[in-house]
Order: structure tokens, then sequence, then C-alpha cells
């Protein structure tokens, strides 16, 4: 008999590299308008913006999100009486509002999370968290496997959790380690200091050092990551905010004082006027400028990109775990007509 020998494999097609072009054309195309069409789309159909806090209570979380955005949009601003009870349980509490800036509208919605922190046992008070943006993962891919699906999905996604930490100028909690550790994975997680102006300017920088070295020996893996870094533009001016900025010590304040004829946000004390916007007082500047002005679509980008498709991948690879007859997410799926068989002739 004589030896069957295996086909070769069809070798895989190599992708042709793009030519270059002599940038010199004949005349004028037109691809530079390509940016202005995208600002003229946005201009019209605005942006979703999802930001949670993360904190136990007393630390400034509503306040340090009015200051972030101008605007009264924390759950205190609009609905909070002072009257309310800290709750048994974490609860998941979302406002949203409409802001807009020089003709661009942002759909903004603050997520709080009272009663995180604040009880005598804390155990694994971070898993409602975690469900709730699991949650936001799911609803979205529901959408997104529907035949006729929506022209565009509502994003309820959480682009970035801003995670308070209390000012004690020791050492993390073993409650800020267990939360960043297990949410890190599922969202883009920026730690900030709060109520800064409680620590001297030497408190504040030991303790900063300390935080980064805790979350580095904890390997946990703050925003901006840096397996995310697309370019070496991109990883220098990351490593400047994680070996510098992180975490943020911010102060904030919704309330203006008159300095030196200008008017400023700020907290007043006895010995001055602590200015939220002063880079010399905190760092509340360095916050806005990072979550607003310089990485705002990186957070969406980085939640769709790597955190959502982590999600989806996983549900997509499990299918959802459902007993048979049941369709991806639960959905029952309709029997699949029967082939006919070919009859001899």
């Amino acid at each position: 008999m004589s030896e069957l020998v295996p086909e070769p494999r069809p070798k895989p097609a190599v992708p042709m590299k793009p030519m270059s072009i002599n940038s010199n054309l004949l005349g004028y195309i037109g691809i530079d308008t390509i940016i202005e069409q995208m600002r003229k789309k946005t201009m019209k159909t605005g942006f979703d913006f999802n930001i949670m806090v993360v904190g136990q209570s007393g630390l400034g979380k509503s306040t340090l999100v009015n200051t972030l955005f101008k605007s009264q949009v924390s759950r205190k601003a609009s609905s909070w009486n002072r009257e309310e009870k800290i709750p048994k349980t974490v609860e998941i509490k979302a406002i949203g509002h409409v802001i807009e800036e020089g003709g661009v509208k942002m759909k903004l919605t603050v997520i709080d999370t009272p009663g995180f922190g604040d009880q005598i046992n804390n155990e694994n008070c971070w898993e409602p968290i975690e469900k709730y943006i699991n949650e936001q993962y799911e609803k979205f891919l529901k959408e997104e496997v529907n035949i006729a699906r929506k022209k565009r999905i509502p994003d309820t996604r959480v682009h970035c959790c801003l995670y308070f930490i209390s000012p004690t100028g020791h050492s993390l909690r073993p409650l800020d380690l267990e939360f960043m550790k297990h949410l890190s994975k599922v969202v883009n997680i920026i730690p900030v200091i709060a109520k800064a102006d409680t620590m001297t300017l030497e408190e504040k920088s030991e303790f900063k050092q300390r935080v980064r070295k805790e979350l580095e020996v904890n390997g946990i893996e703050f925003y901006p990551q840096k397996e995310f870094d697309e370019d070496l533009e991109d990883k220098t001016e990351n490593d400047k905010i994680r070996q510098e900025s992180m975490p943020f010590a911010v102060v904030g304040s919704d309330k203006e004082y008159q300095v030196n004829g200008k008017r400023v946000l700020g907290r007043k004390t006895p010995w001055g006027i602590i200015e939220v916007e002063n880079l010399n007082h905190c760092e509340f500047a360095l916050l806005r400028d990072f979550v607003i002005r310089t990485h705002l679509q990186d957070l969406k980008e980085v939640t769709h990109n790597i955190h959502y498709e982590t999600y989806r991948a996983k549900r997509l690879n499990d299918n959802g775990g459902l007993p048979p007859g049941e369709g991806l997410l639960g959905t029952v799926l309709p029997p699949v007509p029967a082939t006919p068989c070919p009859t001899a002739e």
C-alpha cells in the first residue's frame, strides 16, 4: 500500500503593503476635510460620557464632580436631602444631564455608590458595583446582537471610575486594594486622594509615592494602563502621568471667592483661600485636564475596545450559559428549517 501524503496547507494570503504616493498631488482632493466632517457630525449628535464615583461618605465625591463639570450634576445636587440615611448596603444611583459648551452637547451620567465602605463589615461590598458595570456591558451587547438594531445604541457603559482614597497619610486600606484589584479588570479606574488640603506638601508627596508603590506591589493597573499605550508619544505622556501625577491629590469646591480681584473656586480657611484650580494648592486642574481635555475620548475607546470586548468575547464564548433552546443572551431563537435531502434520481 502506498503511503498517504498529507495535502499541503494553503499559505495564508499576505496583505499587500500600501504604496506610498508622492505627497505632491496633481490637485486638491479634499482628504483634509474629514476632520471637519467628523466635527460637524459630533456637534449634531453629541456624545455620551458616563463617570462613576466610589468612596466612603464624607470624602467630597459629589462636590468634586460638580467642580469638575462646573455644574450641579451630582446625585446630592439633584435629589439629596440632609435627612437621607446612609444605606445599609451599597446602592447604585445614576443621574443624567445634558451639558453644552461651544455648541457641543455631552450627555453626562454620574453614577454614585452611596453606602460603599460605610458599614462595619465591608466584605465584598465591591460586588454590587462590579455587577452594575457588567449589566451595562450586557445591555449594550443585547442591543448589538439584535437583527434590527438601533442606528445608535444607547451607551450606558461606565467609561471612568474615580476612586476616592481617604487622606490618611499612612497607607491604603485593605478595602481600597480589594476594590481596585477586582474592578481594574472591568473598568478604567483613576485613583484620587480626596480632601488633599488636610495634608502638608511633604505628607502629600510621601502619601502619593506610597500609594503608587502599594498599587504596584499588589499588581493593580489603573488608567492609563501601560499595555494600552499605542505609540512612543502615548507612552512618554502616560508614563509622566503614571509616575508623577497619579493618584491626583485634589480639593473640590463649588463656592466662589474673590482673590486678587478675580472670582475663583475655593475653600475658605482661617489662614486663607485654597484655590481649587491653582496647581500650587492642589492637583484638581491636572485631574480635570486629564479626564476631560486630553483623555476623554481614550477613556471611551479603552472601555469599548478592551473592557467591553473582553466581556463580549467571554459571553459569546460561553453563549451566556443558557439552557438548550435559547439563543444568545436569553433570546429564544426560531426553529431552523430543515434542509431537504436530495433524492436519488
